[in-house]
């Protein structure tokens, strides 16, 4: 944002854990490269370890074993403050007695920094959010997405060489979610630091990552750019997660498969599947989304799949061949359009 801001730098994680209590395991020695000058979502269920990871990378948790380098430094041991990484928090945790412009400001005074610079650096910061304007209010008297702006400028203020945040969009409104992150890929770009953001939305993770990571249990499932990951999950538990997939067993393979929802093509009779890898059941949810329509069909004993197959039609393929709850169909593929899954 400025000729004076760092350079980007990668980061790297090795055998990354975290233990609590010598019992519980929250992240399982986990191996990661995040290029510099990437964005990078660590996405996955609750409890999944994607929030530790991100603490421990800030220096907020202890590290029970591996190492963290920041552009090939070991940063493991060091401070907080003396990493060159910065947090944004889900809460935005910004102080509600103080204005904005000297929330921004703050992490400066703390340094040591003298009143004029500090805030001449701080407002510039602000307008660089589209906040210079509301540079004397409180944060009770601004919005949300306001909040996240003045949250952002804070953590900016003392040049990182990432910026981690922890679900920054979690607390907005859909519509408001929406348009901040595209606010957020704008600015990492803008910027050209390293941000590794943690999320449990797949959406979201979709709309800003290069590079995905999916965890599970504490380990990483898959690590690869948001194509990847949904055309190619490399798990049952990817495939799962990321939805708008299907799961079936392959004779031909003796394996596990996903199948995307939009390439299931529906038949209302058997004789239609005729060389064709299949399944059936029956339609027990039709949603209608606009665009598409969604059905949920119950699988049959004995086709191999999970409980629930989801079928994604267009609304001129609905409308051409509609079905009703309860009615029974046969879900076919083309052996192309499977993606042989790793074996556990």
């Amino acid at each position: 944002m400025s000729p004076t801001a760092p350079a980007s730098s990668s980061l790297e994680l090795i055998a990354l854990t975290k233990r609590y209590d010598h019992a519980a395991v929250a992240v399982d020695g986990i191996d990661l490269r995040i290029p510099a000058g990437s964005y990078c979502c660590l996405l996955g269920p609750s409890g999944c370890g994607k929030s530790s990871t991100l603490r421990m990378i800030a220096g907020h948790e202890t590290v029970s074993s591996g190492d963290v380098l920041l552009a090939g430094r070991n940063i493991t041991d060091l401070p907080a403050a003396e990493r060159g990484t910065a947090m944004m928090f889900q809460s935005y945790a910004l102080f509600p007695h103080l204005s904005a412009l000297d929330n921004v400001a703050f992490s400066l005074k703390m340094r040591g920094v003298g009143t004029a610079e500090r805030r001449a650096q701080a407002q510039d910061l602000l307008e660089r959010v589209a906040m210079g304007h509301l540079a004397q209010r409180k944060p009770g008297e601004l919005s949300g997405g306001q909040q996240q702006r003045v949250a952002l400028a804070r953590a900016l203020i003392t040049r990182p060489q990432v910026l981690l945040l922890d679900e920054p969009l979690s607390a907005l409104d859909p519509f408001l979610r929406v348009q901040m992150r595209a606010e957020l890929r704008s600015w990492q770009r803008e910027l050209g630091l390293t941000f590794v953001h943690v999320t449990h939305s797949q959406e979201e993770a979709m709309a800003l990552a290069d590079q995905m990571v999916v965890m599970n249990h504490g380990r990483i499932e898959q690590a690869a750019s948001p194509r990847e990951v949904f055309n190619a999950p490399a798990t049952e538990f990817v495939a799962s997660f990321m939805g708008g997939h299907n799961v079936f067993d392959d004779a031909a393979t003796g394996g596990r498969v996903a199948v995307r929802a939009d390439r299931l093509a529906l038949h209302l009779s058997a004789d239609a599947t005729a060389g064709q890898p299949h399944a059936h059941g029956q339609v027990c949810d039709i949603e209608y989304q606009g665009t598409y329509v969604l059905l949920g069909i119950e699988a049959g004993a004995g086709t191999g799949a999970a409980r629930s197959i989801q079928v994604s039609l267009s609304e001129a393929e609905f409308q051409r061949q509609p079905v009703q709850p309860g009615q029974p169909v046969w879900v076919s593929w083309r052996p192309e359009q499977a993606h042989r899954l790793a074996a556990h």
